[in-house]
């Protein structure tokens, strides 16, 4: 039921975009097009983009007011945050629209980091952590070197996955990785 009331928002959401009123960023799609997006939707998280601008945030505040007496569901504002991006002269006056934390970049979402260089190596220190942490408990373990050949091939090469699969780690980041599961061995 929750997802076809999020499905609504972004219908809604899509629906304001089209009409000009959220004007979201361009998304490259090959080389000769690129896709408007305005908002992003996983579960029940969404991540609205918009320029900061008094108009577009009024708009916003109308659609997300609407979806709640359309839906009978609360949006928690205590949750909601804004997030400039660049200099931003105005940022109070545009977060007090909405009711909103101020927020500031960098940050995660969905434990992916926001407004930062992938090329940046402290962006990839949860995946080193992690993998430290679980070698960690193992090192306490009597296993054969085969056992830790198995387990670091099923179960420390797809925690950098996720990461891998949308940003592209400096070499120095794979050197550490491997530097670490071979000490391991």
């Amino acid at each position: 039921m929750l997802f076809f009331l999020v499905d609504a928002l972004s219908k809604m959401m899509d629906r304001a975009a089209g009409g000009g009123f959220l004007r979201g960023f361009s998304a490259p799609i090959g080389v000769l097009s690129a896709r408007r997006v305005s908002h992003l939707l996983f579960a029940d998280d969404t991540l609205i983009f918009c320029d900061a601008d008094m108009d577009q945030l009024t708009c916003l505040k109308q659609v997300l007011q609407w979806f709640q007496i359309v839906s009978g569901l609360k949006i928690n504002i205590g949750k909601c945050e804004i997030f400039p991006v660049g200099e931003v002269a105005n940022i109070d006056a545009l977060s007090h629209v909405l009711r909103c934390k101020l927020g500031s970049l960098p940050t995660t979402y969905l434990d992916l980091p926001l407004g930062t260089s992938h090329k940046d190596t402290t962006v990839w220190n949860p995946v080193i952590e992690r993998v430290e942490k679980i070698l960690a408990g193992w090192q306490k373990r009597y296993l054969s070197k085969g056992g830790k050949e198995v387990l670091i091939q099923s179960t420390l090469s797809s925690i950098p996955t996720f990461y891998l699969s949308l940003l592209q780690a400096p070499v120095s980041i794979t050197d550490k990785l491997e530097r670490i599961q071979r000490n391991f061995l």
